[in-house]
């Protein structure tokens, strides 16, 4: 598979994150933890670590309606994720 601007995916990995994600049906939020923690120590360092954090914290809002999520202010940050 092809990659945009970069080749941390390809260069690391047997497959792309999205490929896992895809064929495994995840999720938006579970997407991005995959694809945060995988590229976390060829790209971004501890802001893809924050971000794979951040993501965890919308699944347990999202799954377990987790009001400490609600207490930290992340219910109307906008979620980005670009997979």
């Amino acid at each position: 598979q092809k990659q945009i601007g970069g080749s941390h995916y390809k260069d690391n990995f047997k497959i792309q994150p999205i490929e896992y994600i895809q064929a495994n049906r995840m999720l938006f939020e579970e997407g991005c933890v995959v694809k945060y923690v995988s590229r976390h120590s060829f790209k971004n360092g501890k802001e893809d670590i924050l971000k794979a954090i951040q993501n965890l914290e919308f699944i347990l809002e999202r799954d377990y309606n987790d009001w400490q999520v609600h207490q930290k202010g992340y219910k109307n940050k906008v979620r980005r994720c670009k997979l």
